[in-house]
């Protein structure tokens, strides 16, 4: 090789032979045979310990990442002159650096314009970060379509307040596009005018309905606190992104979960606030005169004055100091409703309750809520399994981390259990709505899948215990509220017990390059407990430890669906039993506690291959909190009867 002349690694837009033509005056082939004075020699190479990023859309950079490689040429025997126009066009921002490629021959020594991370940051801040530079880009380019659309040319407050509201009214349609294009090089102008230009949605033809009109007003506050969260929440990740995701211990978890924690802490702690943000907009603007963008204009307008920096720093330092994270991905399901059980038929038929509120949900989707709701993943779930959005009652459901119903599309909120009590406690203060019951989800590894065995009968009863909803009776006597109830029996399939089950989730929206389908990583299999009764100002944490070492350690199946109870005259005897023993509860065992309390502690000692993740004093905080509740609920059926 002469040594006046190097050989240079490319990656970005010096690829294109008529780029690197026009920059260097030489061209470059990988054949051997075309090899001339005005033509140089490329093969395919590895940078490894790198990624290409572009947060530009428009260069490429190189910054260093121990676990990726990019891909690009190596082009043999670059003349000095060339180099120097190469580095004329490459500007500033790179460094020209000796670097080992891989290539088919082996190891090669070359050049390649390389950044730091300093100098990213310097000059894109925190868009450089990978795993969000396409949603930046395509985030970007969705505002610019609002600003040409809405009110063009205004610089005003008002102008850019609706720009903000129309942006909440189309926000699952911002979400799609970035999940489907979230590894796209492009999107054309044509695709994102046809998914973006749709009618705004309105509430004018409930003025008239004189079934709706006594729900309109409750409807209405429940608008105006969720735009001031979703902008609370919004103002959040565009200024502490970089805090955020440094939080987020992978990028398969739901990326708002800390952000929206923060929001609801501000929310719900400034609660007097918001009443007076509430009640001074239905005062001044009167339903009959405004439409559904005129009150997400007037919350958006208020949430910019409800955002203090201090008081964000001190939330996301609240969260930094207490995360507990661990290994397995977690999920909630909050199912609230002002009438309890009778939120879905038949019951609401046999006990004629009436939701003096909302109606039991019926104009949801009227208001738009399943878009302005979407963060905390809000629908409305009547037990039938349908994803219509057609009106009908029901509970409404949060689940932070759902993407969509009827795709079953999803990610977990978390792997910290801290954080996803926290999730809970907030999100039930923050709607005024009667809680009613918590679905837990623990994605499941993949050696567990198939492998499942039903839960002993004891152990069944420690949980119903520990979140089964025991309470006493009017007569004075503890019974298990959610079976007593008859709240998870089902009847559809034949008489089951909906205590626990196992389905599909996905976390992608995309398909893979072959077929038109997701990947077969995107798709994983979860465990959702059922059982859970929901209340305020509950500390479900040492539960959801628990489950997920009972998880791990027992791996459980179904329990107890129709079929199940079909095929095993054991089960139905069990089942039987659990019945009888749900409505006159008997003590339970301190050997089965002890087997009980053994099980999980088994699980989270061996959660990160064969050892503990969480601290060994946080576990034996959450084991000691189990052991007293199950141990105080045995004291409590100790103790007489008290005359009513």
């Amino acid at each position: 090789m002469n040594h006046s002349r190097i050989n240079l690694f490319i990656y970005g837009s010096l690829r294109d032979r008529r780029v690197f033509q026009s920059v260097s005056g030489l061209s470059f082939s990988r054949r051997a045979s075309k090899i001339n004075q005005t033509t140089l020699f490329a093969e395919p190479a590895f940078l490894p310990r790198f990624r290409r990023v572009s947060p530009d859309n428009v260069y490429f950079y190189a910054v260093a990442a121990p676990a990726s490689r990019i891909e690009g040429l190596v082009i043999y025997d670059v003349p000095p002159s060339a180099m120097a126009e190469i580095d004329r066009y490459e500007g500033k921002r790179y460094q020209r650096e000796t670097v080992s490629v891989n290539t088919a021959v082996g190891q090669v020594e070359a050049q390649a314009y390389l950044v730091t991370h300093e100098s990213m940051q310097k000059h894109f801040g925190d868009r450089f970060h990978v795993n969000i530079i396409h949603e930046l880009w395509l985030r970007k380019r969705i505002e610019r379509f609002i600003t040409r659309h809405i009110r063009p040319g205004e610089r005003t407050v008002d102008a850019e307040s609706e720009r903000r509201a129309d942006r909440e009214l189309i926000a699952t349609t911002e979400r799609d596009l970035v999940m489907s294009h979230y590894h796209s090089d492009a999107v054309s102008d044509y695709y994102l005018e046809h998914e973006l230009d749709r009618p705004r949605p309105s509430i004018k033809h409930l003025r008239d309905d004189p079934e709706a009109g006594p729900f309109i007003k409750n409807y209405l506050t429940l608008i105006v606190r969720q735009i001031l969260l979703n902008q609370l929440e919004e103002r959040i990740q565009a200024r502490y992104r970089f805090e955020l995701e440094h939080m987020r211990t992978s990028e398969r978890y739901f990326n708002r979960s800390a952000g929206i924690l923060a929001a609801l802490r501000m929310i719900n702690t400034n609660a007097a606030a918001v009443d007076m943000i509430v009640h001074q907009c239905l005062t001044t603007m009167p339903h009959h005169k405004c439409d559904l963008v005129d009150y997400v204009k007037y919350a958006v307008r208020a949430a910019k004055s409800m955002f203090h920096a201090r008081i964000v720093n001190a939330e996301l330092n609240r969260i930094r100091r207490n995360l507990q994270p661990g290994l397995v991905p977690l999920g909630i399901e909050i199912e609230l409703s002002n009438v309890g059980a009778a939120a879905v038929e038949p019951q609401r038929s046999i006990q004629k309750r009436h939701d003096p509120v909302y109606d039991g949900f019926l104009y949801f989707y009227d208001f738009h809520l399943d878009v302005l709701s979407w963060k905390l993943g809000g629908y409305i779930d009547d037990h039938t399994g349908s994803a219509d959005q057609a009106r009908r009652r029901g509970f409404l459901e949060l689940a932070p981390g759902r993407l969509n119903i009827a795709g079953e599309l999803s990610r977990p909120a978390t792997a910290d259990p801290w954080l996803l009590n926290q999730l809970i406690q907030e999100i039930t203060n923050f709607y005024h709505v009667r809680p009613h019951s918590l679905h837990l989800s623990f994605q499941l590894r993949k050696n567990q899948i198939g492998k499942q065995k039903i839960l002993p009968l004891g152990f069944v009863k420690c949980l119903l215990v520990l979140g089964g909803g025991p309470e006493r009776r009017n007569t004075g006597r503890l019974w298990v509220s959610r079976m007593g109830y008859d709240e998870i029996t089902q009847y559809a399939y034949g008489e089951e017990l909906v205590f626990a089950r196992t389905s599909k989730r996905r976390w992608y929206l995309g398909g893979d390059e072959i077929a038109d389908k997701p990947p077969a990583q995107a798709i994983t299999h979860v465990q959702q407990y059922k059982f859970i009764r929901l209340k305020r100002a509950t500390n479900y944490e040492p539960l959801i430890i628990c489950l997920k070492g009972l998880q791990l350690a027992y791996n459980p199946a179904d329990y107890l669906t129709a079929e199940q109870l079909n095929a095993s005259p054991k089960l139905r005897r069990q089942y039987h039993d659990l019945k009888k023993w749900a409505a006159e509860p008997t003590q339970i065992s301190p050997q089965t506690i002890s087997r009980f309390l053994s099980t999980v502690r088994h699980g989270l000692m061996n959660e990160g291959h064969h050892r503990p993740v969480h601290k060994l004093h946080y576990i034996d905080w959450a084991l000691n909190v189990i052991d007293n509740q199950l141990r105080t609920f045995n004291k409590l059926l100790k103790k007489p009867l008290t005359p009513s």
